[in-house]
């Protein structure tokens, strides 16, 4: 773990048939440079199925009457289906990412997920990017799909899939770390 660190503190939703790189990466990532990270499972289990069938144990239950969206300072949507479907029929998240959408809190979304967010409205004039095969739905919902590996467009960060866990997860450590604390954590995991 790193030296550098922060109070600051991120969620990472799981949803079943989510697509465990996009959500493992990013935890692995946050671990390394000391930013508190929990698994917070959508479903009234603590254990989450991926969708190529990995059995992932969660910190926390969204059902949970102790469980607090405003504990977190970002909340991260990995992709995946049916994953990404199952992550937009939870009402209590997708409200609360509109939430933090609005009020300008951090969101941050890779694969398919960026269609959930293009599907709340959250991207409309905005940069993004998401799975090639779904930028139709976010340019239909009225955002600038660019062909980067990850974009940032203030407080929303999106990435384009499991080939891009690694940058998504070094934007997440630069955005509250720096990018100087990011490269160098790129450079200890041997990321080119």
């Amino acid at each position: 773990m790193f030296t550098a660190a922060t109070t600051k503190r991120v969620a990472v939703f799981l949803a079943e048939g989510m697509e465990e790189i996009e959500a493992l990466t990013v935890v692995d990532l946050l671990y390394r440079a000391g930013i508190p990270c929990e698994t917070v499972s959508i479903t009234n289990s603590g254990v989450v199925a991926s969708s190529h069938d990995v059995s992932i144990v969660c910190d926390r239950e969204i059902g949970d009457t102790r469980f607090d969206f405003d504990d977190y300072d970002m909340l991260v949507l990995p992709g995946g289906m049916p994953g990404t479907t199952n992550l937009g029929e939870c009402d209590e998240l997708t409200n609360q990412v509109t939430r933090f959408a609005r009020e300008g809190r951090q969101v941050a979304a890779i694969c398919a997920a960026p269609t959930v967010l293009a599907k709340l409205g959250l991207l409309e004039g905005r940069k993004a990017t998401c799975f090639p095969d779904l930028q139709g739905v976010l340019a239909e919902n009225g955002a600038e799909v660019l062909q980067d590996q990850v974009v940032v467009d203030g407080n929303i960060i999106t990435s384009k899939g499991m080939g891009t866990a690694i940058p998504f997860g070094l934007a997440i450590v630069a955005h509250y770390l720096g990018q100087d604390v990011a490269d160098e954590l790129a450079r200890k995991i041997v990321f080119a």
